[in-house]
């Protein structure tokens, strides 16, 4: 069975309706568990479109707490911010992704260059290792373009430290093939399971764990369970949120991307939007490129957002090419703004577009991010108070 996964912002909420009631102490008690294509009932399996915004963490924080209450919905609560997280991250620390990058570059060299590696990696995409679990998971990565969560962290621990494969070889593997992939979230997992997030600290998969976590549907044998202790991590400054800049006056034109397709909620109302175009580049995620269903998934959700941004704004729409967007522009003359693309391969490519924008930073992120400066527990004390100050509600249309 292949998991399903919405790609419109009306499909998505009426998932997010449907979960909502198993927001509360289910989730909180089956969160961990992967039973399996069609027995997860228990997550939500809404992150592809919270990635997007088709549907927005407000809003997907906004129905746990009114279905259950912020103590009831704790876990669900936390997970969203987990990716606020990561993302507030990545954002003070740019230079994790573009060391990630180079590294990749020399991985992806190695991998032409060494027949055993070239191999090994092979048996590992192909799930053919042996290794039941991981297998199975390989497979289903391929198929569906989605893992279970803990599922994602065993089959990272695995990939490091049992079969020993270079980590951005795995983080690319995922990027190319999750819907739900981000910069942020994916890039910064892979290296917390190698130990390269927190000093001394890996995540080891454990095979009595993953026989009991999936209901004994695997039981892997020959596991790592012991490995070495990673080098300490090299610190990474940080640089510290640049201002936005005040919207310009009168009619503008927007420019909608992957990362924020939800400007319903994101642009003040009375804004003037006279054209639209949207810009997706699923291809910049990996020098690989991407799977066709990750790419495909990328085209239908700027599709959606583009069809309801142009019925909201009352303005023509259109999806372009990069090297298409400055005459877009420059044909409508009017200020360009676009939502705030958190560092990855969409922000590359707007910096590529050579135009001034005028940059929209969605008011959650201008919340959460500041504070991604140490560890997640220090940013989830925050978590009492962004509620309060954030006011986060279900979804309103």
């Amino acid at each position: 069975m292949i998991e399903n996964f919405p790609a419109e912002r009306a499909t998505a909420l009426q998932r997010l309706d449907s979960f909502g009631p198993r927001m509360g102490h289910h989730y909180a008690r089956g969160r961990n568990s992967d039973l399996g294509p069609g027995q997860r009932q228990d997550v939500s399996r809404l992150s592809p479109a919270i990635r997007h915004r088709l549907v927005t963490e407000a809003e997907a924080v906004g129905t746990a707490l009114a279905l259950h209450g912020p103590e009831q919905a704790q876990k669900f609560i936390e997970e969203v911010f987990w990716r606020s997280y990561w993302k507030g991250f990545l954002q003070l620390r740019p230079g994790l992704w573009d060391a990630y990058r180079g590294e990749l570059a020399q991985d992806l060299a190695r991998l032409q260059a060494e027949p055993e590696l070239q191999a090994a990696y092979a048996r590992a995409v192909e799930g053919s290792t042996g290794i039941d679990a991981f297998d199975a998971w390989a497979v289903e990565l391929r198929d569906s373009g989605w893992l279970h969560n803990h599922a994602r962290m065993w089959f990272a621990s695995i990939w490091i430290f049992t079969l020993r494969l270079p980590w951005t070889l795995g983080a690319d593997l995922f990027l190319r093939h999750l819907l739900d992939a981000d910069a942020a979230s994916n890039t910064l997992s892979w290296r917390w399971v190698a130990g390269l997030h927190t000093a001394g600290k890996t995540y080891v998969a454990r095979a009595e764990n993953i026989h009991r976590f999936t209901g004994g549907r695997f039981n892997p044998v020959g596991l790592e369970e012991n490995p070495p202790p990673p080098p300490a991590p090299h610190p990474i400054p940080l640089q510290p949120l640049r201002p936005m800049a005040p919207l310009p006056e009168g009619p503008v034109a927007l420019l909608l991307h992957e990362d924020d397709l939800h400007p319903e909620s994101l642009l003040p109302p009375g804004l003037k939007v006279d054209a639209i175009a949207g810009l997706a580049v699923p291809r910049a995620r990996s020098p690989l490129g991407c799977a066709p269903m990750a790419e495909r998934q990328a085209w239908q959700v700027l599709a959606d957002g583009l069809e309801r941004a142009g019925r909201h704004f009352k303005a023509p729409v259109v999806a372009l090419a990069p090297e298409a967007v400055a005459g877009w522009a420059q044909a409508h003359g009017l200020p360009v703004i676009t939502p705030q693309a958190p560092v990855g391969w969409t922000a590359e490519a707007l910096v590529g577009l050579g135009l001034p924008l005028h940059v929209v930073r969605r008011d959650w992120d201008a919340a959460c991010w500041p504070a991604a400066t140490k560890g997640y527990f220090a940013f989830r004390e925050r978590i009492p108070a962004w509620l309060r100050e954030l006011a986060p509600s279900p979804p309103s249309g």
